[in-house]
């Protein structure tokens, strides 16, 4: 789960990934303190690569937070401040639009839409 994909489980998690990084131009990504014990862990990572609709660069500063059971990711949730990445992916849309609900929504509807599509095409 993140600011814009939200409540996905199982297998389209993996299919999220695979079709984000299929379509990534200029991905480069980073890790800090990560930690975990037997239950939890954090990572902060950033993520700077080319936003492949407007060709824009974002770098995206995120937060990670999961849990564990049986040595296996049972949660994964990412925070990052969405207005600040539709400034770097939209301009000027996300600087009058990025803190409202309806960009947060809009992209999001976008996004699974593009994954549904992502996981026709695999099957």
């Amino acid at each position: 789960e993140d600011p814009v994909f939200r409540k996905l489980s199982g297998d389209e998690v993996g299919d999220m990934w695979r079709m984000l990084l299929s379509g990534a131009k200029n991905l480069h990504l980073e890790y800090f303190d990560a930690a975990a014990d037997g239950d939890e862990g954090s990572v902060r990572w950033h993520a700077t690569y080319t936003f492949s609709k407007t060709g824009r660069t974002v770098h995206n500063k995120i937060k990670a937070h999961f849990k564990f059971k049986d040595g296996k990711i049972i949660e994964h949730k990412d925070s990052f401040n969405f207005w600040k990445w539709s400034r770097m992916a939209l301009g000027p849309v996300g600087i009058f639009l990025g803190f409202t609900p309806f960009l947060r929504n809009k992209v999001s509807a976008q996004t699974l839409k593009l994954l549904k599509a992502y996981r026709e095409k695999r099957k």
